[in-house]
C-alpha cells in the first residue's frame, strides 16, 4: 500500500512554515516530484532522479524519502573517496548530488542496488543527459532511469522560500515587504537567499528593522552588483 507523504500546505505568511519531513509545501513547480515520492515503492526500475537549482527542494525531498524509507544517505562527492559503499541493511539508498560522483563509484553502487533488489534516489542538478559521463554502462543506467526536474518557483514556494530564510536569520518581517519582493526579484532560489542576506546585512549596519524602503534598496543594489559582473563577463 503507498503511504502519502505530501499534502497541499496553504501559506501564512504570519507562522514560519516548517521544513520537516512532516510539513512540506506543495506547490506546481514540485508537485510533479512530490507525486512521484508518494508512489514509492511503484515505480519503473530501482531507481530516480530528482533534479533542480541548487535550494530547489530536492535535498528535503530526499530527507523525507530517506526518513520515510529508512534508507541511507551518501554524498555524491564522497563516492569519489570511497570505493566501497556498504548498502546491506538498508531498503533504500539516497545519493546527494549524484552528478559530482566518481562514475565507477556510481556505477557499483548503482549495481549492488539493483542486485540486492533495493531502490536508488538521486539528486542532481541537470538531468542525467547532460551529465559529464564518459562510462557507457553508467550513461546507460543512468537515463534509463525516471528523472523529474523541480522547476522555478512559483508565488506560493518563493514566499515560503522567503520567510524560511528570514526566519532562519532571526529577521522579523512584515507580510508586506515578502510580497513586495516576490514582485519585483528574479524568480530564483539564488537570488532570494542574497536578497535575504543583504537586507539582513544593511539592518545589522544600519540598525533598523527590515521594511519596504529597505528592501527597494536591497533589489536595487543586487542589480548593481549584478550590472558590473554582467560587464565584466563582456
Amino acid at each position: 500500500m503507498t503511504v502519502r507523504l505530501f499534502r497541499q500546505l496553504p501559506l501564512n505568511l504570519d507562522v514560519t512554515p516548517a521544513y520537516s519531513v512532516d510539513d512540506f509545501m506543495v506547490t506546481p513547480c514540485n508537485a510533479e516530484a512530490t507525486a512521484w515520492l508518494d508512489r514509492w515503492p511503484k515505480w519503473p526500475g530501482y531507481g530516480l532522479i530528482i533534479y533542480g537549482p541548487p535550494g530547489c527542494g530536492k535535498s528535503h525531498l530526499a530527507r523525507v524519502w530517506q526518513e520515510h524509507t529508512k534508507g541511507r544517505l551518501i554524498y555524491g562527492a564522497d563516492l569519489n573517496k570511497n570505493d566501497q559503499v556498504l548498502t546491506v541493511g538498508s531498503s533504500a539508498v539516497v545519493v546527494e548530488g549524484a552528478d559530482d560522483a566518481n562514475e565507477r563509484a556510481l556505477l557499483r553502487l548503482y549495481n549492488g542496488v539493483v542486485e540486492a533488489r533495493q531502490t536508488l534516489l538521486l539528486t542532481a542538478t541537470t538531468v542525467p543527459t547532460r551529465w559529464s559521463m564518459m562510462l557507457p554502462d553508467l550513461v546507460s543506467r543512468m537515463t534509463a532511469l525516471a528523472a523529474v526536474g523541480i522547476g522555478k518557483p512559483d508565488d506560493s514556494l518563493l514566499q515560503a522560500i522567503l520567510v524560511k530564510q528570514f526566519s532562519d536569520r532571526q529577521l522579523q518581517v512584515g507580510a508586506e515587504v515578502v510580497v513586495y519582493l516576490v514582485n519585483r526579484m528574479e524568480r530564483s532560489f539564488e537570488t532570494a537567499r542574497e536578497i535575504v542576506a543583504v537586507l539582513d546585512k544593511m539592518a545589522l549596519d544600519r540598525q533598523r528593522p527590515v521594511t519596504v524602503s529597505l528592501a527597494g534598496e536591497a533589489l536595487e543594489r543586487l542589480a548593481e552588483v549584478q550590472a558590473l559582473v554582467d560587464k565584466a563577463q563582456d
